[in-house]
């Protein structure tokens, strides 16, 4: 564990130089600051988010694949970092912070062990790469983010530790019904079985003491994903104020945030991002498209918009 471990306090990030001076609020994945008064709480909040980026000597995906994901696995870590941020919430909550020389309580290190560089990890490189290939995309190929987000919402199927409801918008649109059905739905637990166990004992990167239960919950907590361009090469500042987003813990939770959505959507000059409606509307040729079953006859249509979808992101990059 030590060894794939890198901090933001091993980068020097805690010099409060690297802070713009402004009398703007500091926002961070919800949370308001003030960087003149609360400089300290901004490093920590920042210091506790989990980082992945680039890595090499892990052992080969499929046996014999890449043993590095530098140049191809850009997307698929940023992927990882989404669904970590979601995991913490989840199970540690948003109020809490790493401490340096501190112990961290035992679901830190399982939303850890998910991420590790090993083919039985919920979310690691190996089985966001493996999956991929149903989705045209072979392994050591670049993605984007529309493919990544496929596949993430297909390895979450198996995650019965966090019992995620991962709902990706299209076209724009985020349909507050099909929300609402996804998140009061339970998933059987069949993921403890899934991908084999390896000879320490862990079960899909989790130990094999970590609890999973089947108990049917109320609401899922909800992971949203809404593909969007926001500009070019820097985010248009019309789209700031709808950035300043939470998780989605509870069902009153995303009422809150609809609630928000629809205020915001009122302001004068503001620009929303999406559109935000109850039920499916009607212009809306292909429903869901991103939120098929895993056995949808419609594959090969999901996987042709898939590529066209990244092609264009591919360009921009260039």
């Amino acid at each position: 564990m030590d060894a794939a471990t890198l901090t933001y306090d091993t980068l020097r990030f805690a010099e409060f130089e690297d802070f713009p001076e402004t009398s703007e609020p500091v926002w961070i994945l919800g949370r308001k600051y003030s960087i003149f008064t609360e400089k300290d709480e901004i490093l920590s909040d920042v210091a506790s988010r989990l980082w992945f980026t680039y890595r090499k000597n892990f052992p080969a995906i499929g046996g014999t694949g890449p043993t590095s994901d530098t140049g191809w696995g850009c997307m698929l870590r940023c992927g990882q970092m989404i669904f970590a941020q979601a995991l913490v919430c989840r199970h540690l909550g948003r109020d809490w912070r790493w401490t340096q020389r501190k112990r961290q309580p035992d679901s830190y290190f399982s939303v850890l062990n998910a991420f590790i560089d090993r083919k039985d990890s919920y979310y690691s490189i190996h089985q966001i790469a493996q999956m991929g290939v149903g989705e045209g995309k072979s392994i050591g190929q670049w993605y984007g983010p529309n493919t990544v987000a496929q596949v993430l919402k297909k390895l979450a199927v198996f995650d019965t530790w966090s019992s995620l409801a991962v709902h990706i918008a299209m076209d724009n649109t985020v349909v507050m019904e099909e929300i609402r059905r996804l998140c009061r739905t339970s998933v059987p637990c069949a993921g403890a079985t899934a991908f084999p166990a390896d000879s320490d004992r862990h079960c899909n990167g989790f130990p094999a003491g970590a609890e999973v239960t089947n108990r049917p919950s109320p609401w899922r907590p909800l992971v949203l994903l809404i593909p969007l361009r926001l500009g070019l090469t820097d985010i248009n500042e019309a789209y700031v104020e709808t950035l300043k987003g939470f998780f989605c813990k509870t069902e009153d939770d995303f009422n809150d945030w609809c609630q928000q959505v629809k205020k915001l959507s009122l302001l004068g000059g503001a620009l929303p991002m999406f559109e935000l409606v109850e039920l499916q509307p009607s212009h809306l040729a292909c429903p869901d498209v991103l939120n098929l079953s895993l056995d949808s006859s419609d594959v090969e249509r999901l996987e042709r918009f898939f590529d066209s979808e990244d092609e264009d992101f591919e360009i921009l990059s260039l």
